[in-house]
This record gives C-alpha cells, structure tokens and sequence, in this order.
C-alpha cells in the first residue's frame, strides 16, 4: 500500500515531467515556476492513497491527481492576486515576479492544464470524475467570493464561516479523496463515505490553521505568528470571541481592531490574552478534534479490510497532530 511519503514522489517525480509549452515564455515560465514551489501535496496524495485502497493500478490515477494538484495551484495563484500577498513558500508571489495580467492569464491556463490531466483517465469513469469536479471547482470559487464579503461584513456568525471554508478548501480535500475512489472502481457508498471522510478533515483542517496562526511554535509553523491578528481576518477564533456573553472583552476586542498602526507585537499579545481569557483555544481545538473525528468515523464505514486503511489513516493523524 502507498505510504504518503510514496505517494509524494510519484507526485514530484510526475510534475517534474509534466509536458508545459515553452511559448509564449510569458504564459508557461509562471505555470513552470509555481508548480516547482513544491508544497505537501496533499489533494494528489491524498487521491493516490484513496486509489490504491481500490486497486494496484496505480497509473491509472496519476493524471487525475496531477489535475488536482494543477487546479489548487491555480486557485492560489488567483487568491494571491486578490490578497495582493507578495510571497508564497518563501518565494516572490508570480504577481510580484512577472505582473498581474500574466498571473491572471496563467492562471486561467492552469484551469485548462487541470481539466486536460484530469480529462485523461478511463472513458467509463469520465462523467462522473468530471461532473464531481465541475461541481467542486465551482464551489472552491464560491468560498472564495465568500471569503472576501467577509471582508467588508461587520458580522460573520459560526455557521456562515464554516460553510465558507466548506466550500474554500474543505471540498477539494472531499474531491480529491472521492476521485481517487472513483478511478479505483470502488462502489457508490465508498465513493461517498470517502468523499464526507475527506469534507470533515477538510474543515477541521482550515480550523487547525485558525489556531496554529495563534498559537503553534514559531519556529516549527514557518511563518509569523499572529499575521490572521493583524489583519483582523475573520477566523474562527475572533468570530467566537466576538460572540462572547462578556461584554467587557469584547469591548477591548474591537478597541484592538480598530487601532491603527499599533504595535504589532503589542496587539497579537493584546489579542491573545482575550482569547485566552474566553477560552478560545480551548474551544477551537475542541471544534477541531470533533470534525476529525466524524471524518475518521465515514472512514471507518469504508467497507474494506482494516490493513488495507493503515496508511491513509497514519496520514490524516499526522495531519491532525500537526503543530506547524
């Protein structure tokens, strides 16, 4: 069975030779570039592990996750443009590198790079791969209009951010685990439990980030503590402090929000110690834990033998157990 760490260097060994025209440079050096970032993989490994629950074919779901792994790329080089961010993986945004116009016009290219790979898979099993992925494409763009509303709302409730990350991230991962069942040729019920299996990690994975951006070890997350803080981002965290019955933290919240060029370490300490007052940590890891855990529940319904899940289930505690 496929270990992730298997599964990762199929990945990179595929992308590495993956056919990208060479003209115009302007269009396919930012496409060439952003794949070669690197990244953890994780929506094609988690297609090939899914697959190879099914089948010892392999191959036959290499481009379909290939195409998975275009399509996200694409979707962060877009989201870039629209945070205007101007590093991805410690490396200049392709904004920043090249311009605008070609980031969005490489952009677009990437779409169709993913509908061609994902495209290329066995006909029987083509209308139903592409009729899941339409579906998740469209609504990955939904999430992200949401997203940005957010942005401009003085009030975003719980329900309303976890249907935006829903949609934002959490059916891609659902996607890619679906997908990889699909060209596996396992039955409807598997295809679905696979899918809801991968929706639940999917949205307590986003929710893991929420915290980690509080509270993980600088040093192991790889990037500034605090940053979601700063910009007053809308996470689960602030969403829930916001809600509180205390009237005063609340009060000193959004006296912190309103601050114009505070301190930055003055406010993510400021900040944190409301959260830590109301226990928002606490009940973020809670929310966390239960979405992994009703993921794994789907998981555990798979109806095939328990040796055959041991790496896709060491995979997924890893992702849970993350601190980075």
């Amino acid at each position: 069975m496929l270990s992730y760490s298997d599964s990762y260097s199929l990945i990179e060994r595929n992308i590495a030779q993956l056919s990208v025209n060479s003209r115009p440079v302007e269009l396919y050096e930012p496409i060439q570039y952003i794949l070669s970032l690197g990244g953890k993989r994780i929506r094609p490994c988690l297609a090939l592990m899914a697959h190879n629950l099914f089948s010892e074919q392999i191959s036959d779901a290499i481009n379909p996750a290939l195409g998975l792994e275009v399509f996200h790329n694409f979707t962060l080089l877009h989201d870039d443009i629209m945070d205007n961010a101007s590093k991805r993986r410690n490396h200049d945004t392709v904004h920043v590198k090249w311009n605008e116009n070609i980031a969005i016009l490489s952009g677009d290219a990437m779409m169709i790079l993913a509908y061609q790979l994902i495209s290329k898979t066995q006909d029987n099993l083509l209308p139903r791969i592409l009729s899941l992925f339409n579906k998740t494409a469209l609504e990955v763009c939904e999430g992200q209009q949401f997203d940005m509303n957010f942005e401009k709302q003085n009030t975003v409730t719980v329900k309303e951010y976890l249907n935006m990350i829903r949609l934002k991230t959490a059916v891609l991962i659902a996607s890619s685990l679906a997908i990889g069942t699909i060209t596996g040729k396992a039955k409807k019920d598997a295809i679905e439990k696979m899918y809801l299996f991968g929706l639940n990690i999917g949205i307590g994975f986003q929710l893991q980030d929420d915290y980690l951006d509080v509270y993980a070890q600088p040093e192991k997350f790889g990037k500034n503590i605090g940053s979601d803080i700063l910009s007053n981002k809308k996470t689960y965290l602030l969403i829930n402090a916001l809600s509180s019955r205390n009237s005063k933290l609340v009060k000193e919240l959004k006296q912190w929000m309103d601050i114009k060029n505070s301190d930055p370490d003055a406010k993510i300490k400021g900040v944190k110690t409301i959260y830590d007052q109301l226990k928002i940590g606490e009940i973020t890891e809670n929310t966390v834990k239960k979405y992994f855990d009703k993921g794994l529940k789907y998981f555990q319904q798979v109806d095939i033998p328990e040796t055959r899940k041991e790496n896709l289930r060491s995979f997924v505690n890893k992702m849970i157990i993350r601190d980075y």
